[in-house]
């Protein structure tokens, strides 16, 4: 289990969901293929822009809901200054040290 806020988008500088995982490849993978209903699907939210590990389930869940406080520009500057071209960050959680492709299981 690895606590992980993370932050999808639509497209670059589209609309944002910030959520909270303890699996971000599944959790990914299930934004990414609107495998469960809600905001991600109705408004295609697919693209893994930005995330951040947390040691600790509650230190993860404060901070989720304190990037869902923030502005949105706020939330764009965070995004940009780790991704600054919105790269879809997919192919850089789905696959492991040696290069093989992880589970989303």
């Amino acid at each position: 289990m690895q606590p992980v806020v993370y932050i999808m988008a639509s497209r670059c500088r589209g609309t944002l969901y910030v959520g909270v995982t303890s699996n971000l490849v599944r959790r990914a993978w299930q934004h990414r293929n609107d495998a469960l209903p809600g905001f991600t699907r109705r408004y295609g939210v697919h693209m893994l822009v930005y995330y951040e590990l947390h040691a600790r389930m509650l230190d993860a869940i404060r901070r989720e809901k304190q990037l869902k406080e923030w502005r949105r520009d706020w939330k764009i500057a965070l995004i940009e200054s780790t991704n600054p071209a919105w790269t879809n960050l997919w192919s850089t959680i789905a696959r492991g040290e040696d290069g093989s492709r992880l589970s989303p299981g």
